[in-house]
């Protein structure tokens, strides 16, 4: 059980993506597999493969176009929209009984609100005459909120929102804040889709993650948000909910190149021990191949993997080499291949998805993806997996090598 100030507990939970609004929506189409990418609605889109897996017109949210003035696109909106749950979730709404001194945000996103400014230099009506940041989004939440803790902003590429639960723990730990509203966000950006075409990353069908006839990435639209609090916080002020525990971080950077990974994958597999090392102790067994004794407490692993060619074989090879002989029977749950490629939000998708498996015991079927390529050989359940060991490991990397981890563990546990 959770005792004291440095334990960092998930109590609200809030997203929304290609399969709508709402976590029950998500974890809904996490069980029933079905969904896919479709055209952009751009007509200055002029790339070979102008698709995403897009946040349904039903479901974009209606606002707010602006804040103090300035506007908002749709990465802040969507991020405003998830929040929203998460903070209702956790029993938080209007920050009532708390401290708003004691409340901090951390949002990440790869490409902000980047369609304010190309629907500007597009020659599109502007919303406002004034300037907007392209990076507004933890201001535009925390400005929502009423939050007057830190209000940061990460954008380190594919593994932002990772980075951006682990800095939520730190300020946590810290003794900086009691709560902090955490997570990523990703709207529909030309620049960043026509740049991954002219890069020949996106894969003309759909996501199709460590698939022995995966042809690159697709991106998807959306926001996760998590609610993370200190137990003596959560505890004094009688949270309802407890989704997971944010047991353990991990972070490295292998600098090896611009956009691809190092093919050795030791900083990832770094990023991963660290992690685990931090969550529990014991879980070091889990790394030993000869006792193997800590691997039944590891009970799924929701990857990174995005679809291209060398991420998936590099992860696939430092998942084998952590894991051990424990690797062939710890399954994962590939988030990309329902949500797409959601960029800066992808490892607080991972996270959230982690905390929904772990919350209610169950690793939802993996959406098939065909024959996996030879030097991916992971386990992909095409069934649901009932869940009873207490943590689970989520991945995220990005551009320029930078990796992280994260281990979430089952609530009272």
């Amino acid at each position: 059980m959770y005792s004291d100030a440095t334990d960092v507990l998930v109590t609200g939970l809030g997203a929304l993506s290609c399969l709508g609004s709402g976590t029950d929506a998500l974890w809904r189409g996490m069980h029933t597999g079905r969904s896919a990418p479709t055209r952009v609605p751009d007509p200055l889109a002029h790339m070979d493969h102008p698709h995403m897996y897009l946040v349904p017109e039903a479901d974009l949210p209606k606002g707010p176009e602006e804040q103090d003035g300035l506007p908002l696109g749709r990465a802040s909106q969507f991020a405003i929209a998830a929040a929203s749950e998460a903070v209702e979730s956790a029993g938080l709404t209007g920050l009532a009984g708390v401290d708003p001194r004691r409340v901090a945000v951390s949002i990440s996103s790869g490409m902000g609100d980047s369609d304010v400014h190309e629907r500007r230099r597009a020659g599109g009506p502007a919303i406002h005459d004034r300037w907007a940041p392209v990076f507004p989004v933890a201001s535009a939440v925390g400005g929502w909120l009423g939050a007057q803790g830190a209000n940061t902003s990460l954008t380190n590429a594919c593994a932002a929102s990772g980075y951006a639960l682990s800095v939520a723990a730190d300020l946590i730990r810290s003794g900086e804040a009691d709560v902090v509203v955490a997570g990523g966000t990703e709207g529909y950006s030309r620049v960043a889709l026509a740049c991954f075409n002219r890069l020949g990353a996106i894969d003309p069908e759909r996501c199709r993650p460590f698939a022995a006839d995966r042809r690159g990435t697709i991106f998807g639209e959306g926001a996760a948000v998590l609610v993370l609090e200190s137990a003596a916080h959560a505890r004094e002020r009688g949270a309802r909910t407890v989704y997971a525990r944010l047991a353990g971080t991990g972070w490295s950077c292998d600098a090896h190149h611009a956009t691809a990974p190092e093919p050795g994958g030791a900083q990832i597999e770094r990023a991963m021990r660290e992690a685990l090392r931090e969550a529990d102790p014991a879980l070091e067994a889990a790394l030993d191949p000869v006792s193997g004794a800590g691997a039944a407490r590891l009970g799924f692993v929701v990857p990174h993997g995005t679809g291209t060619e060398l991420n998936d074989v590099v992860e696939a090879r430092a998942l084998s080499t952590v894991l051990g002989e424990a690797a062939p029977r710890t399954p994962l749950y590939s988030v990309k291949a329902l949500l797409g490629h959601t960029g800066g939000a992808a490892g607080a998708f991972a996270a959230l998805a982690a905390a929904l498996v772990l919350h209610h015991k169950t690793l939802p079927p993996n959406v098939p993806v065909g024959p996996l390529d030879p030097e991916c050989q992971v386990p992909l359940p095409a069934g649901p997996t009932p869940m009873t060991a207490p943590y689970g490991l989520v991945n995220a990397y990005a551009f320029g090598g930078n990796n992280v981890s994260l281990v979430l563990q089952e609530a009272g546990r």
